[in-house]
């Protein structure tokens, strides 16, 4: 398709498509002639999700481009890919080391990983933003002053990797490794909010039912 068929199907206009390619988001068409160059349905389906990581998911460009280049890198294995690019999402800060509650924090996740039996995830800890999350949430919730116990938290914990088991399940029904990735990645930006939606939702559905609307 030529440019103004990509820009009629995606919906975004001709100077964002030529941003996005000058700024290395989207990869240049084959070239027909000096001022031509024809598209496919590869670079539609990049262009939306583009679209969709900075308008939706609030994704500065810089963000973007770090990511989808770990999404195009070929010469890694899936699981390096799709990590180096889930980690060059935004992420919180580095928690206070210093911090009593941060340091009690870190004890009690390597603990729940243990517990899960997560040895990838243990190995990785000391890199991984998930992992620094996890942390900083734990220690946000113990200093509130709540006692939330460990083996709800790692109830939760085996919740989640049933949900990743589905969202992995997912993405191997995609053709093509950079599909495969880039699904990931969308999951983790679009996904995450439904998530959030339906454990509220649910939290509302069971509150009702135990307690009525009174």
């Amino acid at each position: 398709m030529r440019l103004a068929e990509l820009s009629e199907r995606s919906g975004v206009s001709i100077a964002t498509i030529k941003y996005y390619l000058r700024e290395g988001l989207l990869t240049p068409g084959r070239r027909i002639n000096a001022t031509t160059a024809a598209y496919d349905e590869s670079h539609l389906r990049r262009l939306r999700l583009v679209r969709a990581m900075i308008q939706v998911g609030r994704i500065p460009v810089a963000t973007v481009r770090e990511v989808l280049g770990h999404v195009d890198d070929d010469s890694l294995g899936r699981t390096i890919r799709l990590g180096a690019a889930l980690w060059a999402l935004p992420q919180v800060p580095e928690p206070d080391a210093e911090d009593e509650f941060v340091r009690a924090a870190h004890r009690e996740v390597e603990q729940l990983l243990r517990t899960l039996g997560w040895s990838n995830a243990q190995a990785l800890v000391t890199i991984s933003p998930a992992y620094r999350s996890l942390v900083v949430a734990v220690a946000t919730f113990r200093r509130l002053g709540y006692d939330w116990d460990p083996e709800l938290i790692a109830s939760y914990g085996r919740l989640m990797h049933q949900a990743a088991v589905l969202d992995l399940d997912f993405v191997e029904t995609r053709p093509s490794e950079a599909e495969k990735v880039e699904t990931a990645v969308a999951g983790a930006i679009f996904v995450e909010p439904v998530l959030q939606a339906l454990h509220r939702l649910a939290q509302e559905e069971e509150s009702a039912r135990r307690y009525g609307f009174e």
